[in-house]
């Protein structure tokens, strides 16, 4: 079992976005990272790793802070999340924004990206 959890904002960001780019089917085919700032220092506020996009489609953004990483996503989901999730959802006037909090939380990042474009 593995007993270090990672917790790093620009870690968890890192661990997205080479989920990310590593799927080549389905609706993910099309997800690029753009924009990466591969120097960039985490935030309170967040500061602002990479974009995602779908195609030429916007699907959201990145940011990263000294413990999570947060994906503003360009429209509002109500994203099924276990109970156990290490994400906090927020809703905005802009869309929704999931903040993990673990790199555990990156695969439920990616199961709500997936959602997000297959609805579509």
């Amino acid at each position: 079992m593995v007993e270090d959890r990672v917790t790093d904002g620009k870690r968890i960001g890192q661990l997205l976005a080479s989920e990310l780019t590593g799927l080549d089917r389905g609706p993910l085919g099309s997800v690029s990272v753009v924009d990466a700032d591969p120097d960039v220092e985490p935030t309170p506020e967040g500061a602002l790793a990479y974009r995602l996009t779908a195609g030429e489609a916007s699907v959201g953004t990145v940011s990263v802070t000294p413990s999570t990483a947060r994906l503003e996503l360009v429209t509002t989901v109500d994203p099924e999340l276990p109970d156990y999730a290490a994400v906090t959802v927020e809703q905005t006037d802009s869309g929704t924004v999931l903040i993990a909090h673990s790199g555990a939380a990156v695969k439920q990042l990616v199961d709500v990206i997936a959602a997000t474009l297959r609805s579509d």
